[in-house]
């Protein structure tokens, strides 16, 4: 499998229903998202803020319940027209469930960090680093395949 083959499946992991010419152009547009929240986190850890960091629960609860990630809407109404890239398509029900663990995940780093956890909050930041880092750069959502494998065996359990 090539690389523009392992993005395409990644997308339809996240539940993108995209064609091979669509995953393409979008590959790197999809990742503006991820990428400005992986920015903003990565300050707020290194600041070691509770404040910033709960600043970012906001805008992860809007992108795990509604179709479009507050940060898509940067892209799809200013960024995108400096390049001639196309709209980001909405987001679909995997990807947003993944953003509301990202939401429940900075939560927890906010509260640890308020009650002076410093330690297990940048542990727990790091692994949410680590997670959104891996999406940012390849696509790959780590909860996403987790949900497309739930959502695979239930299938598979009730065909059986």
């Amino acid at each position: 499998m090539n690389a523009a083959e392992w993005t395409h499946e990644n997308l339809a992991t996240q539940g993108y229903c995209l064609t091979g010419h669509e995953a393409q152009r979008l590959r790197v547009d999809l990742r503006f998202p991820t990428a400005l929240c992986l920015a903003l986190v990565i300050t707020a850890l290194t600041l070691q803020s509770a404040f910033l960091v709960a600043l970012l629960v906001p805008v992860g609860l809007v992108a795990g319940w509604t179709s479009r990630h507050p940060f898509d809407h940067l892209w799809n109404r200013g960024l995108r027209h400096l390049t001639g890239a196309p709209e980001l398509p909405p987001n679909p029900v995997r990807r947003r469930h993944a953003f509301k663990l990202a939401t429940v995940w900075l939560a927890a780093v906010a509260v640890l960090f308020a009650a002076g956890a410093n330690v297990a909050a940048l542990a727990l930041g790091g692994v949410l680093v680590a997670v959104c880092g891996l999406v940012t750069a390849t696509n790959f959502c780590i909860p996403s395949t987790m949900l497309a494998r739930l959502d695979a065996r239930r299938r598979k359990e009730v065909a059986a």
